[in-house]
């Protein structure tokens, strides 16, 4: 019995945590934009600021 309540613990966890990325706006969007820009640039990764140029500049 206590395998059955671990199990399912974590299956909801899992779920609780990929609802939780959802809420996160799409890289590109005018919400991601808008957001990296209130974001101090050192706390940026080279990813997100090669994303940042391509999307909300040469947009």
């Amino acid at each position: 019995m206590k395998r059955v309540k671990q199990s399912i613990f974590i299956v909801f966890s899992g779920l609780f945590l990929l609802t939780l990325s959802g809420c996160a706006p799409e890289v590109g969007s005018d919400k991601w934009c808008d957001n990296m820009k209130e974001q101090p640039k050192s706390e940026w990764t080279a990813g997100d600021a090669g994303d940042f140029a391509k999307h909300c500049i040469l947009k």
